[in-house]
């Protein structure tokens, strides 16, 4: 496509169809142009030396990059929004060794323009073999009235399959359709392990693993972007967790205080510190186990996200981490 056809199709009333540069292959068009489909993840506008520019994130299935109007910023805000797929021309360049897209026009897309798969990311394991993995923790479960409980939870069809497709994060990590289930089933493998290293109750320990977030299917949504629901931001998954598990509970037929106590605490104190939004700190050892289980996968994953949507740069060094401030080396 020639720069003046680009620039008709960017605008042109016939939607047609166009193939899909992935950000993977950005690279290969480094101090060229390009006209593809991207989703908008976070859009900024900022107060430049001169004049206002707009800042992205722009994603799909592969990877994200970061893209800036510099020209007509104002003009094109209203173009798009945050979460639209959108039809982007720009000159792909490197900056720090990352690539990025420099935008010249952009536009939200028809939903014939695009295929909805080229955006969802979902995980790279396989669902059925994750699946025999949870519900094999589940059958070890030696607690009679523990192993009643997952199942009562786990069991219900429509919820699983809402379990299965959740993302486990809006943006650090395993945020792609699938992540929960693929987080959960790492954090159970994680809290077996030290199961068999220090005194816990084993039964405890692996039910909250197998629940500690199981709020998640309802803090988020996925749609073309991973959200919070209203519920989700109001309420969040720790409580909606605790909200799902006392509901099964009084289900259930005489299921002991003393144990819903014990697993209320795992989900309440899993994230380890008020900061980080823990309703209660860990005050058992099973809730210290388990909140250091889940902070070492999703911390370990979100790196290695970062590290592996970095590798096809020619930089030493990650895009900066805002959440642990600092850059990850790539040598």
């Amino acid at each position: 496509m020639t720069a003046s056809g680009a620039g008709r199709a960017i605008t042109d009333n016939r939607k047609e169809r166009m193939e899909k540069i992935f950000i993977t292959d950005v690279g290969e068009f480094l101090n060229g142009e390009i006209v593809s489909f991207f989703i908008v993840n976070q859009k900024e506008m900022r107060e430049g030396t001169k004049s206002k520019y707009i800042r992205l994130r722009l994603s799909d299935r592969t990877g994200s990059l970061n893209g800036n109007i510099w020209n007509n910023a104002t003009a094109l805000n209203d173009a798009f929004k945050e979460g639209d797929v959108v039809k982007v021309k720009g000159i792909v360049i490197s900056y720090k060794g990352q690539y990025q897209i420099t935008v010249n026009n952009i536009r939200s897309a028809s939903d014939n323009e695009y295929d909805l798969a080229d955006f969802i990311a979902t995980s790279s394991q396989d669902v059925g073999e994750l699946t025999d993995r949870f519900f094999g923790f589940i059958e070890n479960i030696e607690d009679a009235h523990i192993k009643e409980l997952l199942n009562s939870i786990f069991g219900d069809k429509e919820f699983w399959g809402m379990f299965t497709r959740c993302p486990a994060a809006k943006s650090w990590h395993h945020n792609y359709m699938g992540g929960l289930i693929e987080h959960t089933v790492a954090v159970a493998r994680i809290c077996e392990f030290a199961s068999h290293m220090y005194p816990v109750q084993t039964d405890i320990l692996m039910a909250g693993a197998l629940l500690h977030d199981v709020g998640k299917v309802y803090e988020y949504n996925m749609k073309t972007v991973i959200d919070f629901t209203t519920t989700g931001r109001l309420i969040g998954h720790i409580c909606l967790g605790d909200e799902i598990i006392c509901r099964h509970a009084r289900q259930l037929n005489r299921f002991p205080d003393n144990t819903l106590l014990k697993l209320r605490h795992l989900i309440l104190a899993h994230h380890g510190e008020y900061e980080k939004a823990a309703a209660r700190l860990p005050q058992m050892l099973e809730a210290i186990v388990l909140h250091y289980a889940d902070n070492l996968d999703a911390q370990t994953v979100g790196v290695k996200q970062l590290v592996e949507g970095a590798l096809k740069s020619d930089s030493e060094w990650s895009e900066y981490d805002r959440l642990n401030n600092r850059y990850f080396y790539l040598g």
